[in-house]
């Protein structure tokens, strides 16, 4: 019979490294919140994940370890096996496992007492399947790449039952993970640690200079993942570049409604996945984006019944090509039902990714976006970015589809159809109606909103 000193021999069988050691005693000394910042091969999962069992011996429940994605999630723990040949799974002691779901990913394990408590890994991808679950404890890898609506998700759960929250990555550039640092470093409920691979010594710096003059890994990318830098931007993003130079000029932050002008819409409506909608107006020479709204697992009455509750006047509803053949369940294609609940959607131009991804660079001079708003969609266009090959160590042609990509394809769709959302009116008329919405009938017009101004596009 297995006593309980060879249970606890096993469940101690991991050794930290010394940087490690901060991790778990912030965790055990009863920090909720912890964030983790470590460089590439840092043994971040491998910490994590004996903690975890660590406690699920320790305090029955439900603790989920939440990847990106599902296939990656099974990746780098399920079928994982370390460097000396040892199966990653292999540090759940094998005695107190109850049962082994390998199709999703559960493992149910006894507790000191004899309960159960229950690990599961899951992708940020799929948030919504934990609609009415309680975790005690979780964790987030790689949460730079993350969908950050899963903890938005969790948060509250977390916050009503005590559970705690550690989160480990290396940094994808000023994405949701640096604003969450933001948070971090300021709050004295969380822990935060930030370390390079000059403070870890795990890897020695001979060994990742080779690698740049061997052309396996770039500067930016050394800096990232090595030195935790967040400030070379996520390597192989689109836009990131294009976001931080708009932070810069002040055009993202409070962009209001001009009710005197139409707003429209531009959709990417997923089919078992997220439907996004960008809420802009077309004035002058700038593009304001106004609004921003996604959920998933909804028909389409639900999306019109977002658009009419707002208090918006529409202009055009901007959708994929192909609605016009996708039936949304009910035996009619999508636009057709679309009409019958009040929204007319115009077709996006069938052109290809690469075209409307330098439609939508093109744009970004002329774009104004409400930071409050529209904080997902900014947060998407920062981690849109091409698929890495890892056995040929190059980024591929395409775009990764994740969590940004919904969003990253509604903004092509507005892009490339910005024809179709221009006023007709004169220059002098267009004028006379922004006059009115910002001054109404009193013609009392500042100098610095004269109509050359206006036009020209400063403002």
């Amino acid at each position: 019979m297995t006593t309980n000193v060879e249970i606890q021999r096993k469940l101690n069988g991991f050794e930290p490294r010394p940087y490690q050691l901060p991790i778990l005693k912030a965790l055990d000394s009863g920090f909720k919140r912890v964030l983790a910042i470590l460089p590439r091969r840092a043994g971040k999962d491998i910490t994590a994940l004996n903690y975890v069992i660590r406690r699920m011996y320790e305090d029955p429940g439900v603790y989920y370890y939440i990847f990106p994605t599902y296939s990656q999630a099974k990746k780098v723990i399920w079928d994982s096996i370390t460097n000396d040949g040892k199966r990653i799974l292999d540090y759940f002691p094998s005695e107190l496992i109850v049962q082994k779901n390998s199709q999703e990913m559960k493992i149910r394990m006894k507790t000191r007492n004899g309960q159960e408590s229950l690990f599961q890994l899951i992708g940020s991808d799929n948030y919504d399947s934990l609609v009415g679950t309680n975790p005690k404890g979780c964790v987030f890898s790689e949460y730079a790449l993350q969908d950050p609506m899963a903890y938005q998700f969790l948060r509250p759960i977390l916050t009503a039952n005590g559970g705690w929250a550690l989160f480990i990555s290396t940094p994808r550039g000023k994405n949701h993970l640096w604003a969450l640092t933001q948070i971090a470093e300021r709050s004295p409920d969380w822990f935060y640690l930030k370390l390079t691979v000059e403070d870890t010594e795990h890897i020695p710096l001979e060994e990742i200079q080779k690698e740049k003059a061997e052309g396996l890994m770039s500067e930016d990318m050394i800096q990232q993942e090595y030195f935790t830098s967040f400030t070379m931007g996520v390597e192989g993003s689109y836009y990131a570049k294009y976001i931080e130079q708009a932070k810069r000029e002040h055009r993202i932050g409070d962009v209001p409604w001009e009710n005197g002008f139409k707003v429209h819409t531009a959709w990417d409506i997923g089919v078992r996945d997220s439907t996004t909608i960008i809420f802009f107006q077309n004035i002058g020479q700038t593009i304001r984006i106004i609004d921003c709204y996604e959920n998933s697992k909804h028909g389409l009455e639900h999306y019109a019944q977002i658009i009419h509750n707002k208090p918006y006047v529409y202009g055009v509803h901007i959708a994929p090509h192909d609605i016009a053949v996708r039936e949304w369940g009910s035996g009619m294609t999508r636009i057709e039902k679309a009409k019958e609940l009040g929204i007319k959607f115009a077709t996006a131009g069938q052109i290809e990714i690469s075209d409307g991804i330098e439609a939508v660079r093109s744009l970004f001079s002329k774009l104004w976006i409400d930071e409050n708003k529209c904080k997902l969609l900014v947060k998407a266009l920062e981690n849109y970015r091409q698929e890495f090959d890892s056995k040929k160590k190059v980024y591929k042609s395409h775009p990764l589809h994740d969590w940004s990509s919904h969003w990253a394809d509604a903004m092509r769709y507005l892009a490339v159809s910005l024809p179709k959302t221009r006023d007709s009116l004169s220059k002098e008329e267009l004028e006379k109606r922004y006059q009115k919405a910002m001054y109404g009938n009193s013609g009392n017009l500042p100098p610095m909103f004269r109509e050359e101004n206006y036009i020209r596009g400063i403002l």
